[in-house]
């Protein structure tokens, strides 16, 4: 992947940028952080150079002067939700992320339950986070919300709410994922604040859409296309327009909220500090872009991405055909097919060839290899070890694996464990490759060459198993599928 993205740069201009804020303000400011805080790979594959925790790394910058809060509403606790690109609940999230950032050195001691009711789970993962010594405060629905501002900026509106006592200057409002009430948060706390006579102040650090990029820079469009789930609608921001006669680019919830926060300010702090949704934020990512064309490659690369994802999800009966269809016509806007990714035709035409699924990833140097389904290996295990011997330079001939090793890993699958799939998952011939690596010189090559499929693509033609897709996720290989099953059985794992 070609870098257009200066990771140190952002990082100096950032943590700058908010420390201006802070003092804007006096006393104190919540910054709502939009997205995601430790492990923004969204950001990492549309800005390639931008790593991963680069928000928790400039934050780090910071740590004298900043701690955290984390939100979840309670509401999510009880349904289960799930982090799609983790796959794990929301409340172990939480969990995750205070030991991530505990074990950074960063100062958290409260967690918020918005649209707190009693619900058992709710109260049940409170009592854990107490008993591991986090502070836990509740926040509750108000009628009316958002358009009742004279009962929201009121003792029985925000002043209903616990009042999250701080320490630091800088007070970073986080969540696991969106819908979470950070906003809602952040402003009860000026409101509180405010009554307890400290000057706090509000600003928002959203990484997408890029403010000072064109509207459908594809930047943009990759934000929507990944936020085709929430309907958001990237737009011009008219408040901003009209205040400086500037173009800057704004999301359609911002936007549509402006004027009741700005209502809200001005009941709380007697006057609004800002202009323009735009003027809240803190975001200096465009600036850090070097390279406009890798920058927009990749960000094409992602749009197509998603739609297979939105296609996949259909399939599976967890996304909607709207969803689907958004994507389709942001990538008809932008001018992409399906084509525009290398790796798809490569596989669908092994597939056809050999009359079974079939995989195809895109070396770093640009070439494509494939992989076919055999009596041994799925095909995209088979693509990774094609993918490795090519990498290393390995001759065609040269079995990395012999059958006499696979074999008993099957007999194991299928006799001690009951499974009805003899061949081997990505993880299993790994492990198995490892295993040989420490007595053959030519499979310990190979899986040297592992690192080097770090942001890589691939493509399958039929949709994998979650063992296949949780171990190319941790290689690092972004991974789409045809949105079809391999078989019409019912139950699935």
């Amino acid at each position: 992947m070609k870098i257009g993205f200066d990771n140190d740069k952002y990082l100096e201009m950032q943590s700058q940028h908010i420390r201006d804020r802070i003092a804007k303000f006096g006393d104190k400011l919540y910054l709502e952080f939009g997205g995601k805080l430790y492990d923004d790979y969204h950001a990492s594959r549309v800005l390639p150079g931008f790593k991963p925790d680069s928000k928790l790394q400039m934050l780090m910058q910071l740590k004298d002067e900043a701690e955290i809060i984390i939100v979840i509403n309670a509401d999510d606790i009880e349904k289960n939700k799930v982090r799609g690109d983790l796959g794990i609940t929301y409340d172990l999230d939480v969990l995750r992320l205070i030991d991530v950032f505990r074990s950074r050195g960063l100062y958290l001691k409260s967690v918020v339950l918005t649209r707190y009711a009693e619900q058992p789970t709710a109260i049940k993962f409170e009592q854990r986070l107490t008993e591991n010594g986090v502070n836990v405060y509740h926040h509750y629905s108000i009628p009316n919300y958002p358009s009742d501002v004279d009962l929201i900026v009121s003792d029985n509106g925000y002043g209903k709410n616990d009042y999250v006592e701080t320490s630091r200057r800088l007070v970073v409002i986080t969540a696991p994922g969106p819908g979470s009430g950070k906003m809602a948060v952040c402003l009860s706390q000026l409101y509180h604040e405010h009554k307890h006579g400290i000057k706090a102040g509000y600003a928002k650090f959203e990484t997408f859409p890029i403010w000072n990029l064109p509207l459908k820079h594809p930047v943009n469009v990759a934000y929507e296309a990944a936020t085709a789930d929430l309907n958001d609608v990237n737009m011009i921001d008219p408040f901003h327009l009209e205040a400086y006669g500037k173009t800057t680019v704004n999301y359609n919830r911002d936007i549509e909220i402006f004027p009741v926060l700005n209502s809200m300010f001005e009941l709380i702090l007697g006057k609004s500090p800002y202009k323009s949704p735009t003027d809240m934020g803190v975001n200096m990512a465009g600036n850090c872009i070097i390279d406009d064309e890798a920058v927009c490659n990749a960000a094409n690369q992602e749009i197509i991405r998603r739609y297979y994802t939105a296609l996949s999800n259909q399939a599976k009966g967890t996304g909607s055909s709207d969803e689907a269809y958004k994507i389709d016509l942001l990538m008809k806007q932008s001018k992409l097919s399906t084509s525009d990714r290398p790796v798809i035709k490569p596989a669908l035409k092994k597939a056809e060839e050999t009359g079974a699924p079939a995989a195809a990833i895109e070396l770093p140097d640009g070439r494509i290899i494939t992989g076919k389904t055999t009596n041994l290996l799925g095909a995209c295990s088979a693509m990774l070890l094609n993918a490795l011997k090519s990498m290393a330079d390995i001759p065609d001939g040269v079995e990395l694996l012999d059958a006499a090793v696979i074999e008993p890993i099957q007999k194991l699958k299928v006799e001690s464990f009951g499974s009805s799939n003899p061949r081997l998952h990505t993880d299993e011939i790994l492990i198995a490759l490892s295993m040989s690596a420490v007595t053959n010189p030519t499979a310990r090559l190979a899986m040297e060459q592992l690192p080097k499929l770090r942001d890589t693509d691939a493509h399958a033609t039929v949709m994998l198993s979650e063992t296949d897709t949780r171990t190319l996720k941790k290689l690092g290989i972004h991974l789409t599928t045809e949105p079809v099953y391999e078989t019409q059985r019912l139950y699935r794992k």
